[in-house]
């Protein structure tokens, strides 16, 4: 997996800038203690050497007549390397001795007196290094002719200093062991989230998302996505993405299997409209070669009769495809009032009219007058095509029942018989154009079947008017329920109720 490198690297990142800052901060610390100690102690030594001077003063000024005279250095109390001399008016040494432990004085050599030269009495303090001796802070001062230099070894507050920065590394580098610890442990836990949300997003980013899965992708964990961390805004972030992944891919998925349907779907209508048209013309081209011919096996007048019949029914066809194609496109339609007890009483009439050998009854159970807005002439057309339905799929002797009915919102017209009913496997593509109980594209004519575009076209116009039709079919009992939003009832509107009557 690429990204555990990628959040040890981070962590190991974080982990030496933590360090960097810590080892500065450490020692701007350890540095800023030795200066002030070095400063603190250097300063208490000054103060010694200058009291050391003042009691050589003091001391000399009891033999004054004597110029090279050190006794004061056998005072007790003498610190050991107190280093003493006297100087002249012009400065220069006459004399110098070193306090020793545990010995009397020591006079200083020719070199570590020169090593003394060049200091003058003003009471200024000067560091020398005395060989032999190690480096000295010394000064000099002159009280009434009497001028006496006096020093004491730094070594003591080099040695301090020197003690106080190995101390301090010591305890800089525990501190830095241990505070690097505890920043790996804490780093860790802190990006461990970070690294689950990047494993997360390798595993999304291996999925087959070209291959068509949609559904099922690798989310953060919960635990992962706290909006109070980074990480967690991090991780909730990417769920928001894998969201809209899926939501796009499915989307995708779902616009090409509707494309694909559409597709299968067109390409069915173009061969079932070609075949339907193809009977019609090739009826009229045989029977006009026929009479071109001028042959005695078909009389003129009957050959006219076909040609004029299937001219008929061609033409209904490509009416009906027309009309598909509108109502595909969206025109609007003529709105007016339609009294639909009305229109399903003309068609009921118009049908039995057809269908004599059928048993027609119309039933009428209104709140009100079932007034709808719409086109009337397509509306008759849908409840035309329905009853025609019913009287073309079922035997001679079947009772059609067509039953109007209305609420405050909808009117409700149903057509009902007690035929066959419709095979299951066809019912839920019954408005599907050109669907046919007869799954044969050899059709014995207009009358006997049809082109299968009615019931799409009902469904069309209903849709079109902004209803629903749907149908529900067992053996014995197949009805046709059709939905309109109703209009405002006219005034002074007569209510009907509850009223069956055969046609």
């Amino acid at each position: 997996m690429t990204a555990r490198p990628r959040s040890r690297s981070l962590r190991t990142r974080l982990l030496v800038f933590i360090t960097a800052v810590l080892v500065c901060v450490c020692a701007v610390m350890a540095l800023t203690t030795v200066f002030a100690q070095r400063a603190y102690l250097m300063g208490n030594l000054d103060d010694r050497v200058s009291d050391a001077a003042e009691r050589g003063v003091g001391g000399a000024a009891l033999h004054p007549q004597l110029s090279g005279d050190l006794t004061f250095l056998n005072e007790t109390g003498q610190p050991a390397g107190l280093l003493a001399a006297r100087l002249d008016a012009g400065g220069n040494i006459i004399t110098a001795a070193v306090v020793s432990r545990d010995a009397p004085p020591r006079s200083l050599s020719t070199a570590q007196t020169t090593a003394l030269k060049g200091i003058v009495p003003d009471g200024s303090t000067h560091t020398r290094a005395v060989p032999g001796l190690g480096t000295y802070r010394v000064t000099a001062l002159n009280a009434g002719g009497i001028r006496v230099l006096a020093g004491l070894p730094v070594d003591d507050v080099l040695d301090t200093i020197s003690g106080l920065v190995e101390v301090e590394i010591g305890v800089a580098a525990v501190g830095l062991t241990v505070a690097g610890c505890v920043c790996a442990v804490v780093i860790r836990r802190q990006l461990r989230p970070l690294g689950r949300v990047a494993a997360t997003a390798v595993e999304v980013s291996h999925a087959p998302l070209g291959r068509g899965q949609v559904t099922g992708l690798t989310r953060v964990p919960e635990r992962d996505t706290d909006p109070g961390s980074e990480a967690g805004q991090v991780g909730a972030a990417l769920n928001r993405m894998i969201d809209h992944v899926e939501a796009s891919l499915a989307e995708r998925q779902r616009s090409e299997e509707q494309v694909r349907s559409s597709e299968e779907r067109m390409r069915r209508f173009l061969a079932d409209a070609s075949h339907e048209l193809r009977t019609p013309l090739a009826s009229i081209a045989g029977y006009a070669e026929l009479m071109n011919r001028g042959t005695d096996r078909i009389e003129p007048d009957l050959a006219w009769r076909r040609v004029n019949a299937e001219s008929v029914r061609m033409r209904s066809l490509v009416e009906d495809l027309l009309l598909l194609a509108r109502l595909d496109e969206g025109r609007p339609l003529q709105a007016a009032e339609v009294d639909m007890a009305a229109l399903v009483a003309e068609a009921v009439w118009d049908a039995r009219a057809a269908g004599a050998g059928h048993v027609w009854q119309l039933e009428l159970d209104l709140d009100g007058l079932a007034f709808v807005r719409g086109d009337e002439a397509r509306l008759h057309q849908v409840v035309a095509n329905l009853l025609a339905n019913a009287r073309v799929h079922t035997p001679d002797g079947t009772t059609v029942t067509a039953t109007v009915g209305s609420t405050a919102a909808t009117c409700v017209v149903r057509v009902r018989d007690d035929g066959p009913g419709i095979p299951p496997d066809l019912l839920p593509t019954v408005f599907e154009r050109f669907t046919r109980a007869d799954t044969s594209r050899t059709r014995a004519g207009v009358l006997e079947g049809g082109s299968g575009l009615g019931l799409a076209i009902a469904a069309a116009i209903t849709t079109a008017h902004g209803g629903h039709l749907g149908v529900e079919s067992v053996p014995g009992r197949t009805e046709f329920t059709l939905e309109l939003p109703v209009a405002e009832l006219p005034p002074n509107g007569t209510v009907l109720r509850a009223r069956t009557a055969p046609v």
